[in-house]
């Protein structure tokens, strides 16, 4: 009997101790769509539940998270060809993790831009989204930013969907990337929609929306459902499409608990 292995994808990201973000999130996603999920880890958040739920924010050294990229890409040399960003949290952790990534080509570096790093002042995380902006997102393949991330990024305020249009052109003309521009709940309107550009195809993706508020690990899942399906060979506008479906479908099937939001449930397709 014969086995066909599964693609090998890597998340490097952050730990969410409730499970319902990060790379917690990211492997639940790529065990679902069906690839072999690999994780190296940037830093640790755990909500504060005496705090309001904010976040407690600690990072991993550099040396460990590069211990932790080293032995994965060496363990899977050859088969590792696609890999999913998530919260970075420091300069260094993005140093380190850039120059991980330039040690081989890859087919497929997915990059979920989370520019602002809750639990750090605000003069840190302004260097942290610079790093960011700096090393990380011209490496980028496919980028999926959020209503705020396409702002920052394209360097004006979003509101709409014509301004969620433009900023993914805008992306993508900065870093040669294929865009998934999030407008998500945030932005007014009856459906949730996102707008996919790639420099030659352009498409507005559009569900009607799962409640008003936002919904933990979707972010996440997105981007990891992205990294899975282009990975398994799909093109990156069937991969922005049937991703946005995962994830709808997560959140219908939403987990709640004594946080004061939801959490994505990645099993929603079943």
């Amino acid at each position: 009997m014969s086995f066909e292995n599964p693609p090998i994808v890597l998340t490097i990201a952050g730990s969410e101790a409730t499970g319902g973000a990060g790379a917690q999130a990211d492997l639940k996603t790529f065990q679902e769509l069906g690839v072999f999920g690999i994780a190296g880890l940037t830093c640790i958040v755990s909500f504060d539940p005496k705090d309001d739920w904010n976040h407690r924010f600690v990072p991993i050294d550099p040396q460990v998270i590069a211990d932790q990229l080293e032995a994965s890409q060496t363990s899977y040399e050859g088969k590792l060809r696609t890999v999913k960003l998530g919260m970075m949290g420091t300069p260094q952790t993005i140093e380190t993790v850039a120059g991980a990534l330039e040690r081989q080509e890859w087919d497929n570096v997915v990059l979920d831009p989370v520019l602002i790093c809750k639990g750090q002042e605000p003069g840190a995380a302004l260097d942290t989204d610079q790093a960011l902006i700096a090393k990380l997102l011209p490496k980028a393949t496919f980028v999926t930013p959020n209503l705020f991330e396409a702002s920052t990024l394209a360097g004006f305020e979003v509101t709409d969907i014509e301004g969620l249009k433009k900023a993914a052109q805008v992306i993508h003309e900065k870093s040669g990337a294929a865009v998934l521009a999030k407008g998500g709940v945030r932005m007014d309107g009856p459906d949730a929609v996102d707008v996919f550009y790639n420099g030659g195809e352009f498409e507005v993706l559009a569900t009607p929306k799962v409640g008003d508020h936002a919904v933990s690990g979707a972010g996440c899942s997105l981007a990891a459902a992205v990294a899975a399906l282009l990975a398994r060979g799909r093109s990156p506008l069937d991969a922005a499409r049937e991703a946005k479906d995962f994830v709808t479908r997560g959140i219908h099937q939403r987990v709640s608990s004594q946080l004061p939001f939801d959490a994505l449930w990645q099993g929603g397709l079943r």
